[in-house]
């Protein structure tokens, strides 16, 4: 199996999870932006609402990319681009480079701590069984950590 792995092309790898990510984050955009439309025929936009919108439309872009760096964001940032209907030019602005970063930590990092859960492994059930504990304990530093970031900023 670890031959198999080692074997498949780095770049395909890297093109696989970039087409992936592409695809679902852009697809959240979509269910944020037809969710918006509904919304928007039954109320149009207060002033309130509409300076949002244009905050979303001015920073949005960097916002998007940044939240491919994150544990938990992507979802709800490429939602809340669609929700506050960020052009779609602006939002792919923000969308490929993000999209681009999170293929590239996931085939060189991610792909990494596979191929040494595998070596720890005498089967693939085990490896598959370390990389997902190595994924939790990630996911749960992150959210540690950001709750120790958001009690700060309450107090």
């Amino acid at each position: 199996m670890t031959e198999q792995i080692r074997s498949w092309p780095w770049a395909w790898a890297w093109l696989t999870l970039f087409a992936i990510v592409l695809l679902r984050a852009g697809a959240t955009y979509g269910i944020g932006r037809l969710v918006a439309a509904g919304v928007v025929r039954r109320r149009p936009p207060g002033p309130r609402l509409q300076a949002a919108v244009d905050r979303v439309e001015r920073w949005g872009p960097p916002v998007v990319t940044a939240s491919f760096l994150t544990v938990g964001a992507q979802t709800v940032v490429n939602a809340g681009a669609g929700l506050a209907r960020m052009s779609v030019p602006r939002y792919l602005v923000g969308l490929v480079p993000g999209a681009a970063l999170w293929a590239t930590v996931w085939s060189t990092v991610g792909a990494g701590v596979f191929l040494a859960a595998l070596r720890t492994g005498t089967d693939r059930g085990q490896a598959v069984a370390v990389a997902v504990a190595a994924v939790v304990l990630v996911a749960v530093v992150a959210a540690v950590a950001s709750r120790r970031r958001r009690g700060r900023l309450d107090a």
